[in-house]
């Protein structure tokens, strides 16, 4: 705890006393079953807690039917959801945690899938989104006022569950938003055009949540300090709603955020990827607190406890969201009240299985902790039975994972890694502009093999006779992939290269490049950027239906900015079949009609992997069980490997 003194000191709000400053903000996790709290979504949070969070605020939560969709979301308008939330303050507070409800509605800002069709979207005036493309429709005052009604209903479920304060989410250009924007709220009834009006849907919800909740309870909102969209909040308007707020005391502090949802490009600002600075919003925070006088949460790629230290220390901030630092590692606030900084599995900012597997329709989870959002069917690892000697092949994140797990069941586990220096893929993707961050995988997971006494033998590559000589019980064989090339016309003659190559600097790629792009993902995106920041004149011709096309979006759109400021040409639709001197053949892929390029002087290939099986196939004669981990099994990513890896460890 030496150096982080402000982060382990109690902040009390109302009767509520928190023990630390540190915060796992409300955020989607998709582990609610038919609207309710589940088992999987306790356990989820119970983890947190008993890993020292002084404060979660659990997942946005709909009060209302107007903001039902069929996704796996959390709902309040009824007491059925009582007895599940008791279950998350129980769980909480078992471990000395704080826990408080998120109400939250969207508005305009969503599809409102319904049955596969989309619903009516409700808002404050019918003025479209630039994300959802919905338009939506105005609320009739009769329904706004009994949206009012609706979130005291909830408030009052929550304090009957034994939460201990509610956040109202206004922030991301929601629905509360809306209607406290002039450009998203041209009403002309009592709910729209002066301040006054505008503020009034938030502050006549906000007094029916405190009459809910009782005196003792804390009441909060959740806004933009800025929303960074053409029609969005801007960050005097937010002040100044927030001085009024403070002024009327009716909230208890300012949980502040920046960004919006309702377009691309303040979406990006929501969970802002690793090439975003560390604490970025802290300083346009602590606008809001100077103003208002209020205790001020701040969240904006906190990922170290360091760096929320410094945000307290500046003043910018009273308690610090660290959410997705906490999905990476649990146990991060305990680690750091002790000392062991060097222990914490830091986030690195990927947005793959966090944010990614929301957008995708999935469950939380971490690449590099597959147990998050699995703590009721991965939590407890088995101690062994049996002591066995485990041989790994291959120190990339597959290998490296599956040794550790098998070591700390009490397995002696060697991992043996052909190249000098451990870590698979994960060293190339960390050589892009801003993702050496994406190497804190390997140096993560490096500790854990120190920790748990792993044996790692590099410049050891692993074949039949050493696996005779080592005697294992079990062999874990995580070799990883090489680069593929398909069939090209005209390839023998052309300077055609590989991405790990240009990664590697192993080749001169010359002045003008083009680079084809099969996997549609960070590889293709990563090597335009670091080639067309050298200066080379780069197109960028993907095989499918954009560029970044398999990546979270919020990554891929904050990379396909910087792409298009950089002058990359990018041709989608496109596959590369032929090269001719400075010509470079690509088809149409679903009109098969030719795209002809001119004057390149060399392609980069992105073509994906092949899997190294050779190990696998010399190993079968020996008898002893083999398991497959990672790229060896099919080429995918470091999240797959991360997984399979935990499950190959649970397996020896």
């Amino acid at each position: 705890m030496v150096g982080l003194s402000r982060l382990f000191e109690p902040l009390r709000l109302r009767d509520i006393e928190i023990r630390n400053r540190i915060l796992p903000t409300g955020h989607q996790t998709f582990l609610a079953r038919k609207g309710l709290p589940s088992d999987e979504l306790v356990a989820y949070h119970e983890a947190r807690a008993r890993g020292g969070a002084g404060l979660i605020i659990v997942e946005a939560t709909r009060f209302h039917t107007t903001a039902l969709t069929d996704s796996p979301e959390l709902v309040v308008v009824s007491d059925d959801c009582i007895a599940g939330y008791r279950r998350i303050a129980d769980a909480v507070h078992r471990h000395g945690g704080r826990v408080f409800g998120q109400l939250s509605h969207s508005g305009r800002v969503s599809r409102r899938m319904r049955d596969g069709m989309r619903g009516v979207a409700f808002a404050p005036s019918p003025v479209p989104d630039n994300r959802f493309h919905t338009m939506p429709r105005e609320l009739p005052t009769a329904l706004v006022c009994e949206l009012v009604a609706a979130c005291g209903a909830a408030a009052r479920r929550f304090a009957e569950a034994g939460l201990d304060g509610v956040e109202l989410v206004s922030s991301h250009g929601l629905l509360f938003a809306q209607f406290l924007n002039p450009r998203t709220n041209r009403r002309t009834d009592a709910y729209g055009g002066s301040l006054e009006n505008r503020m009034r849907f938030l502050a006549d919800c906000l007094a029916e949540v405190r009459t809910a909740v009782g005196p003792g309870r804390v009441v909060g909102i959740r806004i933009s300090a800025e929303e960074i969209e053409d029609d969005g909040l801007q960050a005097a308007e937010v002040t100044e709603i927030c001085v009024e707020l403070a002024r009327r005391q009716v909230i208890d502090y300012v949980n502040a955020t920046i960004g919006s949802m309702s377009g691309l490009g303040g979406s990006i600002h929501v969970v802002p990827p690793m090439e975003v600075a560390p604490g970025y919003v802290a300083p346009k925070a602590a606008n809001l607190k100077a103003a208002t006088g209020l205790p001020l949460f701040v969240a904006g790629r906190i990922n170290q406890p360091q760096i929320a230290e410094q945000v307290l220390a500046a003043g910018q901030a009273d308690m610090i969201g660290m959410t997705r630092a906490m999905i990476s590692d649990p146990d991060m606030a305990n680690k750091a009240r002790s000392g062991r900084l060097d222990d914490i599995r830091a986030c690195i900012g990927c947005n793959q299985a966090c944010i990614g597997h929301f957008h995708a329709g999935y469950p939380v989870s971490c690449i590099q902790n597959p147990v998050s959002g699995r703590e009721t069917t991965l939590g407890m690892l088995p101690p062994v039975t049996v002591r066995k000697r485990v041989l790994v092949a291959g120190g990339g994140p597959a290998g490296l994972k599956a040794a550790v797990t098998a070591a700390a069941r009490g397995h002696d586990v060697i991992v043996c890694e052909a190249e000098r220096q451990a870590g698979g893929q994960a060293l190339l993707a960390q050589l892009l502009p801003e993702r050496a961050e994406f190497g804190g995988l390997v140096t993560n997971l490096l500790r854990e093999v120190h920790l748990t006494g792993v044996e790692l033998r590099l410049g050891t590559r692993v074949d039949a006779a050493l696996a005779r000589s080592q005697a294992p019980d079990a062999i874990v064989v995580a070799t990883g992939a090489r680069p593929y090339r398909p069939e090209i016309e005209g390839a023998d003659g052309a300077h055609l290269v590989d991405a790990w190559a240009v990664l590697r600097n192993a080749v001169n790629p010359g002045s003008r490049v083009l680079i084809a792009d099969w996997r549609c993902d960070w590889i293709g995106m990563g090597l335009a950027e670091k080639l067309a920041r050298e200066g080379r004149k780069v197109r960028l011709a993907v095989n499918g239906l954009h560029a970044g096309q398999n990546l979270q979006m919020y990554l891929r759109d904050h990379w396909a900015a910087r792409l298009f400021d950089l002058g990359v040409e990018i041709l989608p639709y496109a596959r590369l079949y032929g090269i001719d001197g400075e010509t470079v053949y690509l088809s149409h892929i679903v009109s098969g009609k030719p795209i002809v390029c001119e004057g390149i002087d060399t392609v980069v290939g992105a073509f994906g992997h092949a899997p190294e099986v050779q190990l696998e196939q010399e190993l079968a004669p020996l008898g002893i069980p083999i398991h497959l981990a990672g790229d060896c099994l099919s080429p995918r990513s470091a999240e797959e490997a991360v997984y399979e890896g935990l499950l190959a460890g649970r397996a020896v």
